[in-house]
């Protein structure tokens, strides 16, 4: 094992010292200017000293950074905050540093991520929801401004190596693609290695895998799981890094995509919580409170907040919706405890490279709260929410066995979330309860922290960790970017909080905003409203007749007790502090729409196609996404591809989507066939009678809609101009086929839209593939 490093205690530094010739170094101006070169009036090189080499390093001392962030993680999932999934390796960090009681996100992934990576708020990111609903208001376009520069940047220019592996899903999704632009993928913002997803989620049998800007061919292994194949990158990384490069610093962002949904994990992970759920979310919810109360993760006399009527108690369900819902929560415990696992396979592998003395790592138990969106009932399959489709438990039961497996792709009941966010009342998406924001959060840094097992209540945001991370290492916040002069960080350093428990708060006054639902912290005092919970699709109200509550957190951990009626002009002045920070940030004006939000035109917010009814792609274009490829919903359109057949024609010229919704013009033994795959419910093909036979052809595909978003047609597939098959489709997809099975030429990536056979991938040649929509 390689000898623990050391370095000085930490204390912030606007100049610092860290190149070869012993330069002072501006680090506020990025880059650092270089020396002026100097020029010899010698002929003879051997005759001249030669000057020392130039480079920038890093502060003396400063640590490794490692960042590791959960997905759709609620306060009261995991063991080290009480909650019911055993997080061991969590639990050995804490034990080894602190825990934050008062740590808060965004309530969205997007947001959380945007703000965590740069140190400024998500409205000032303008990233005030996900880029898939982006709109052209400022705050809200999903573009980072160029005035914020990402903290990976940061940190490289200043002598760091750099990493992300998992979830990114800040790339606004037209400029997923190889047109671009790439300013706002991880390889562009400050990451100098990149392996994972660009999306909001991803099938974790089956994701599409960028490493930096390049996709990743599917695995052919059975046992695949993503996020053990990042974990296994991460360690690849961090090995060579420090095999190369030991003295220099890393900073590593870790963020799997569990445990949002689909929720996948091998089957031996769910069976560890087999009946471990059958006391229901009313029971679990008081047993978590019970174990944060004694743990000292809430204080005593910490109330639940009051679970929303919406949520059905837990003895009025049928067997069977016990049943089914106590099997989605075996199967997201599973999930979790992977998870937690993996992560301590990449903090195995820190100590055995023995650098965690002086390595920080900060462990974030959820982007936001645990997600309601699959609703009261949840989903065998989660596309079918974003088409309107509505599962039911009998239907749902039939997948009981598979729960988890490849063949779903799965979320649980709403239920389950408000028991994951104990104690409070709501979930992911409403920023206003600190069901959505309050997550827990470990740090550990054996040289810059004295205390372990500690745990500090001090208000805590997302927008923190940048600036303490800056702090530590002995770097400032960049003035300068680019000769662009850059916003003041809006982050306060959590630094002054690692060795003094009682230590007075300095982070004092906070916003909170996603989808209308709004809030505002001062001092301990916190002013809210609900203006629409997860599970709904319209707001309870206007934003002009929202009702408003008030609570004093400083004795009130979980928003039990609403004082409002006491305090009227307490809450008159936290509104208009509100309506204050709300329009320092571009949190105004408010969009509370929700799927309309989705549909780009309406918006105004660009796609690749932009106005345009046709296009033409070659073979090889892969992983087109909603906003990159042609939309077909609803319309009319044809498919035109010339295409050399070989022998045994067979694989894909066209798909989008995959095995949970999708369609594919594609050849197989032969026959040239088009799919349609409704959710993965239910399939229609549409295949020739007779094989091609070696040679070149012309082959259309037509859809003739009845008119409409979900209306059927008529199918109708020509070799050479001559019809050689039709049929009907009763009905089409109204919304998106997938998230990350996206559209592909010459082969389908990912999930299957069908069966190709032997393989997906085409094993003739095409010249040109050209769609036309007609309007």
């Amino acid at each position: 094992m390689r000898k623990s490093k050391t370095t000085l205690f930490i204390v912030l530094s606007i100049v610092s010292f860290g190149n070869s010739i012993g330069q002072e170094l501006d680090r506020t101006s990025l880059p650092i200017k270089e020396p002026k070169r100097q020029t010899y009036k010698e002929l003879d090189a051997r005759k001249v000293t030669p000057p020392a080499r130039w480079e920038v390093k890093a502060p003396k001392g400063a640590p490794n950074v490692v960042v590791i962030l959960i997905d759709d993680q609620g306060f009261g999932a995991t063991g080290t905050f009480g909650g019911p999934v055993a997080t061991p390796n969590m639990d050995k960090l804490a034990s080894n540093g602190l825990k934050y009681n008062r740590f808060h996100t965004t309530a969205l992934c997007s947001p959380t991520r945007v703000a965590l990576l740069t140190g400024y708020n998500h409205h000032s990111n303008n990233m005030g929801c996900i880029g898939e609903a982006a709109t052209t208001f400022p705050g809200n376009t999903s573009v980072r401004p160029q005035s914020i520069t990402p903290m990976a940047e940061v940190l490289r220019q200043n002598g760091y190596n750099t990493a992300a592996f998992g979830k990114y899903h800040e790339t606004p999704p037209w400029e997923i693609s190889n047109s671009g632009p790439q300013d706002r993928w991880p390889t562009r913002s400050g990451f100098e290695k990149f392996y994972g997803f660009i999306g909001g989620e991803t099938n974790q049998w089956a994701p599409l895998v960028y490493d930096g800007i390049t996709i990743v061919d599917s695995s052919e292994d059975p046992n695949y799981h993503f996020t053990s194949d990042m974990t296994s990158q991460a360690i690849s990384w961090v090995r060579f890094q420090q095999a190369l490069s030991p003295d220099k610093p890393f900073f590593m962002y870790y963020a799997p995509g569990a445990t949002h949904a689909p929720h996948h994990v091998p089957k031996e992970w769910i069976e560890k919580y087999k009946g471990k759920f059958d006391q229901g979310w009313d029971k679990l919810r008081e047993e978590t409170l019970a174990r944060q109360i004694k743990m000292s993760i809430v204080p005593a006399g910490t109330k639940l907040a009051p679970k929303p009527t919406d949520i059905k108690d837990w003895e009025a369900l049928s067997a069977d919706e016990k049943k089914l819902f106590t099997r989605q929560m075996e199967v997201y415990a599973g999930f979790a405890e992977q998870t937690d696992y993996e992560a301590g396979r990449l903090i195995s592998t820190l100590k055995d490279l023995g650098v965690m003395d002086n390595t920080i790592v900060i462990y974030i138990a959820g982007d936001n709260g645990a997600s309601a969106e699959g609703q009261m009932n949840g989903m065998y399959q989660e596309m079918t929410y974003f088409n309107g489709v509505a599962e039911t438990v009998p239907d749902m039961l039939k997948h009981y066995d598979e729960w988890g497996a490849e063949s779903t792709y799965p979320h649980f009941a709403a239920g389950w979330a408000v028991a994951m966010d104990t104690p409070f009342s709501y979930t992911k998406q409403v920023a206003s309860d600190f069901g959505g924001t309050r997550n827990g959060m470990i740090i550990q840094w054996p040289n810059g922290i004295k205390a372990k097992g500690e745990v500090r209540s001090q208000f805590g945001h997302v927008i923190d960790i940048a600036p303490t991370v800056y702090e530590a290492a002995k770097l400032p916040a960049p003035k300068s970017v680019n000769g662009i002069e850059q916003d003041p960080i809006e982050g306060t350093s959590l630094l002054y909080s690692f060795n003094d428990v009682k230590a007075s708060e300095k982070h004092t006054v906070q916003y909170f905003e996603m989808f209308g639902n709004r809030a505002i912290y001062q001092d301990g005092w916190y002013a809210r409203t609900i203006h629409r919970p997860a599970w709904k699709m319209k707001p309870l109200n206007t934003l002009q007749d929202d009702v408003w509550e008030l609570y004093n957190n400083n004795i009130d951990f979980s928003l039990a007790n609403n004082l409002v009626s006491k305090n009227e002009d307490k809450l008159k002045t936290m509104q208009e502090l509100f309506m204050q920070e709300a329009e320092k940030f571009h949190v105004l004006p408010i969009d509370d729409r929700l799927l309309e939000r989705t549909n780009a035109e309406l918006m105004g917010r660009p796609t690749v196609m932009g106005k345009r009814n046709s296009v033409t792609y070659g073979e090889g274009m892969r992983g087109m996404g909603v906003d990159v490829f042609i939309d077909l919903r609803g319309k009319s359109y044809t498919i035109t591809a010339e295409v050399a057949v070989d022998t045994n024609g067979n694989g894909v010229i066209v798909c989008q989507g995959g095995r949970f919704g999708g369609i594919s013009f594609y050849i197989k033994d032969g026959k040239p066939a088009f799919s349609y795959n409704y959710l993965g419910m239910e399939s229609t093909q549409i295949i020739a009678d007779q094989p091609l036979t070696p040679g070149n052809y012309k082959l259309v595909f037509e859809f003739v809609s009845d008119g409409g978003l979900g209306k059927g047609g008529l199918g109708t597939i020509s070799v050479n101009d001559k019809k050689v098959v039709e049929k009907r489709l009763d009905k089409t997809q109204p919304g998106i086929f997938s998230v990350d099975d996206l559209a592909d030429i010459g082969i389908d990536d990912g999930t299957h839209v069908a069966d190709y056979g032997a393989s997906s991938k085409f094993n003739g040649k095409i010249e040109y593939v050209t769609i036309v929509r007609k309007e």
